[in-house]
């Protein structure tokens, strides 16, 4: 059982920078793989961002691929958002998941543990 809680939202303008945390629970943090996912209002859930506890291998979304860098600290079981030349569509409510695969995933069904979620606002 893993028990996810991201911090680190807010409200910056356009070009700004947000780093997200997401703090997790559990002696075996070490071995899931990490995802951000995000949700604006009346769209469904889409990846952004993963890494893989194997090989640590990372895998961007091309709509934040070169602005956004996933991160972790096993020591600190968190995984972290670096988030870059903000722009107002990445305006969403940003969410980390965490499973025990092997190879990164990107449909938000293959993960078992999710955060409630921390609201980003972008502003023009």
């Amino acid at each position: 059982q893993v028990q996810l809680v991201e911090s680190g939202g807010g409200l910056v303008q356009a070009g700004g920078s947000l780093r997200l945390s997401c703090a997790a629970s559990g002696r075996t943090f070490s071995r899931y793989t990490m995802a951000w996912f995000r949700q604006a209002s009346g769209k469904e859930r889409e990846f952004v961002a993963v890494e893989t506890w194997t090989d640590h291998r990372t895998v961007y979304a091309d709509s934040v691929k070169g602005r956004f860098t996933i991160s972790r600290d096993n020591a600190k079981n968190t995984v972290y958002l670096q988030m870059n030349s903000l722009k107002p569509e990445d305006t969403a409510v940003y969410y980390c998941a965490a499973d025990a695969r092997f190879n990164p995933a990107y449909n938000p069904g293959a993960y078992d543990y999710w955060g409630q979620g921390t609201q980003v606002t972008v502003s023009s």
